[in-house]
C-alpha cells in the first residue's frame, strides 16, 4: 500500500505538476470517469433485471432532464470558478476534475444536439460513443505533450514558415473530416502522417466529401467507396462490438434479444409442466 501511494505522489509531482499538466489530468480522469459511469446507468435502467436502479429524472409537467443539462451546468460552473481559482492551487484542480465530468455527461448525447431529438439508443445515437473515444485519445494525446508543428517565435521567416506549416496541417485534418476519416482526422492534427495518410485515401460513401466530388461527377470512385465501405465489412462489425461494449446495443436489437429471452423462458416452463404432469 505505501508503495502503491509512494509511486502515485511521484507521478503527481514528476509528471503532471512539474509540466503544469496535473489540470489536464483530471479533466481526462473526470470525463472517463462520468463517461462509463453514465453509460452504465443508462444501461442499467433499461435493465429489466436491475429494476431497483433510479431512472431518469423527470419533471411532474412529464418534460425529461437529459444528463447533457447537467453537464452544461457543471461545466460552466467549473470554467467560471477556473478562472476565478486560476491561481489558487488545488481549487483550479477541483474546477479541473468538475469540468471533466461535467464533459462527459454533455458529449454522452452528443448525438442529441446533433441531431435535435432522442436519439441516445437509435444507430444514430452511436456517434456519442464515436464522440467520446475520439475526446479521450484527443486528451491524453495533448496530456503526452505531442504537437502536430513546432511553432517557433522567432524572425518573421521562421514565424511565416511555421504559419503555412500550420494552416497546411489544418487542411489536411479537414479533409479527412470531409472524407468522414475522424479517427485519421482527430488523431492525425497530433501526428501528422495519419493525416496525411487519411487525406489520399477513399472517402466515405455518405462524407461531404464524397458528396461534392463522386457521386454523378465520378461514379466509378462512388461505386469504390461504396465496396471499400460496406456495412458488413470486418473493421465495421469489431468497431460495432466495441460501441456495443461500451455503450450497449441499439433499442431494436436489445428488444430482440429480450424478446428471444422471454421466448426460450416460455419454453422452459412449458417443459417444466410437461414433465411435472
Amino acid at each position: 500500500m505505501t508503495t502503491c501511494a509512494s509511486f502515485i505522489s511521484e507521478f503527481w509531482q514528476d509528471q503532471l505538476v512539474s509540466t503544469r499538466r496535473q489540470g489536464l489530468f483530471l479533466v481526462l480522469v473526470g470525463f472517463i470517469g462520468s463517461f462509463g459511469f453514465i453509460r452504465l446507468s443508462t444501461r442499467l435502467m433499461r435493465s429489466p433485471r436491475v429494476s431497483w436502479w433510479p431512472g431518469s429524472v423527470v419533471s411532474d409537467s412529464g418534460v425529461h432532464l437529459h444528463h447533457l443539462v447537467f453537464g452544461i451546468v457543471l461545466m460552466m460552473a467549473a470554467g467560471t470558478l477556473g478562472f476565478w481559482f486560476f491561481d489558487s492551487g488545488w481549487w483550479l484542480e477541483v474546477c479541473a476534475l468538475v469540468f471533466g465530468i461535467g464533459a462527459g455527461l454533455t458529449l454522452d448525447e452528443f448525438a442529441l444536439f446533433v441531431h435535435l431529438e432522442d436519439v441516445y439508443w437509435a444507430r444514430e445515437g452511436r456517434s456519442s460513443i464515436d464522440a467520446g473515444v475520439l475526446a479521450v485519445a484527443g486528451m491524453m494525446l495533448v496530456l503526452l505533450g505531442i504537437q502536430p508543428v513546432e511553432f517557433t517565435t522567432g524572425n518573421a521567416a521562421e514565424v511565416i514558415v511555421s504559419t503555412v506549416l500550420l494552416l497546411s496541417h489544418l487542411g489536411i485534418v479537414l479533409i479527412c473530416l470531409a472524407k468522414q476519416r475522424l479517427i485519421h482526422g482527430v488523431v492525425g492534427f497530433f501526428i501528422s502522417p495519419l493525416a496525411i495518410y487519411g487525406a489520399i485515401r477513399l472517402g466515405k460513401p455518405g462524407s461531404a466529401w464524397a458528396r461534392r466530388f463522386y457521386g454523378e461527377r465520378n461514379p466509378r470512385k462512388q461505386a469504390r467507396a461504396e465496396r471499400r465501405f460496406r456495412p458488413d465489412r470486418r473493421t465495421e462489425r469489431l468497431k460495432e462490438r466495441f460501441r456495443d461494449a461500451v455503450g450497449g446495443t441499439t433499442t431494436e436489437i436489445y428488444e430482440a434479444k429480450l424478446a428471444q429471452r422471454a421466448e426460450a423462458s416460455a419454453k422452459v416452463r412449458e417443459r417444466a409442466e410437461r414433465i411435472g404432469r
